[in-house]
């Protein structure tokens, strides 16, 4: 016996108004992926990759994990910017946090969290690291969504000094890496302003302190 059969069911109507609209879509999309773009960003259920940008199956590879982190030690995370790059030749990468992360804001409090706290230390690090500039906002709300964007941007620099993004760029390979963020509560992109397509770029952006 099938549990949860509503989600069956979901699936079954998606997939028939797919077919009508479309025939030719899974035959097609059966047999090849050629995504243009690599999407990194949250687990969060609220932000649902394709649907942000309006992009059908097969046209964005995604990669999601907790506060949208590149850690250097995640054999997962490197292993899916591999394949997109080399494999899929993807020509940007957009890396995604969302106002009101909570794995964000859990980083900036004192209680532990447990498991958690392993991967969090990465933006705990950040956090203390920016505190300064943070100290300045007083509206916590406020304080949280600027280390959300502090924190796509150093996710930005740390895809960029992957060796898997640096080969890359050595044999001129076209590849960008964006900086994004939504917001869940209009359900809007905003532009950081931080795109990279080169290692000189790259030094760049860490002389401007951005």
């Amino acid at each position: 016996m099938r549990t949860l059969p509503q989600l069956f069911e979901n699936n079954r109507q998606w997939a028939e108004t797919i077919t009508k609209n479309q025939p030719d879509f899974f035959p097609t999309l059966s047999r090849q992926q050629s995504p243009n773009l690599l999407w990194i960003g949250c687990s969060d259920s609220r932000v649902p990759a394709n649907e942000i940008v309006g992009l059908l199956p097969g046209e964005l590879f995604v990669h999601r994990n907790v506060a949208n982190l590149v850690v250097p030690s995640d054999m997962n995370g490197l292993s899916v910017i591999q394949y997109a790059v080399d494999v899929l030749k993807v020509r940007h990468i957009i890396v995604c946090g969302h106002y009101g992360c909570g794995g964000v804001r859990a980083a900036m409090e004192a209680p532990r969290h447990g498991l958690i706290d392993n991967w969090l230390g990465h933006i705990r690090a950040l956090y203390h690291r920016q505190r300064e500039e943070l100290a300045c906002i007083a509206e916590e709300k406020a304080r949280v969504d600027r280390l959300c964007e502090i924190n796509v941007m150093e996710q930005v620099k740390n895809t960029g000094n992957t060796t898997i993004v640096q080969d890359a760029w050595q044999r001129r390979q076209p590849l960008v890496i964006h900086g994004w963020m939504y917001s869940i509560s209009n359900g809007l992109l905003k532009d950081l302003g931080l795109s990279i397509a080169s290692s000189e770029e790259l030094e760049e952006s860490r002389d401007r302190g951005k």
